[in-house]
């Protein structure tokens, strides 16, 4: 950790979250994600309040979940019944989405509040199974449209203010998004090109020899990873990556490399 971060209350994970309600419909190939999210709250500590990123809502501006008691958002299909009735009825936080877009603000970054949204499938699958009490306040930060990787580390760089406080702040997306090539059989066949991608994620949110300029400007030039086309034909699902390391500023721990739906996966934290 850097000096200037000794100080810190807050908290930064960026995790995969499998896909859709699958981890909590006892699916296999979740195993080794689900042990993890379970295990995960013992390496925090408990916060006062969390604001996820999901990879599931892009809008014109960074845009703030703002009621005070959100609704469920069933942001999938093709899942069983039960699928469509998960309840996680963590309250909401209006008073620390206004703060956040204040922090924006400052930094010039346009931003909108959303009173209406409900939790996506982002927020209540890995919280359920990380806190189940359902007892934390809890808001969503959208992605922003275009996916812009400059743009999202900026709006990191806006929130990092955000954990002088017992903030956690969770970047809900998947290391790994290629629906195409994603193994539904249990199987576990070796995949080189993402081994490559997912060894340069790592490098780049761990490798404390790195400054957080040279950080941001690989995670600026992501395309010109390894196997990045391959393992993210659409961004959205890294992009949750890219706010989490701007917000935190410094080099990151790897807490998770194992497999979902076949494909290796990490999960990074910063403390």
């Amino acid at each position: 950790m850097n000096s200037d971060n000794a100080d810190r209350k807050g908290q930064v994970v960026y995790f995969s979250h499998g896909g859709g309600p699958l981890p909590i419909l006892g699916d296999k190939s979740h195993a080794a994600m689900v042990a993890f999210m379970q295990q995960l709250p013992g390496l925090l500590t408990k916060p006062e309040a969390i604001v996820v990123v999901s990879a599931h809502w892009e809008e014109k501006v960074p845009t703030l979940l703002g009621s005070i008691s959100p609704s469920m958002f069933y942001d999938y299909y093709g899942f069983p019944e039960e699928s469509y009735s998960i309840q996680y009825p963590a309250p909401g936080e209006p008073a620390l989405a206004d703060t956040i877009a204040d922090l924006f603000r400052k930094q010039d970054l346009e931003v909108s509040i959303d009173s209406q949204r409900g939790f996506d499938h982002g927020l209540y699958i890995p919280l359920m199974m990380m806190y189940p009490e359902a007892d934390i306040p809890s808001i969503q930060l959208s992605l922003t449209r275009g996916l812009n990787p400059v743009h999202h580390l900026k709006v990191g760089n806006a929130l990092r203010e955000l954990l002088n406080e017992n903030v956690l702040i969770v970047g809900s997306g998947f290391s790994f998004h290629n629906m195409h090539a994603f193994v539904w059989n249990g199987e576990k066949p070796a995949d080189p090109a993402n081994d490559q991608f997912q060894d340069w994620l790592i490098d780049v949110c761990t490798n404390k020899n790195y400054q957080q300029q040279e950080r941001e400007k690989l995670l600026a030039d992501w395309r010109g990873a390894p196997s990045s086309g391959y393992c993210h034909p659409r961004e959205e699902h890294l992009m949750p990556v890219h706010v989490c390391q701007g917000a935190a500023g410094n080099a990151g721990d790897k807490v998770f490399d194992d497999y979902i739906l076949g494909k290796r996966s990490v999960a990074f934290l910063w403390k």
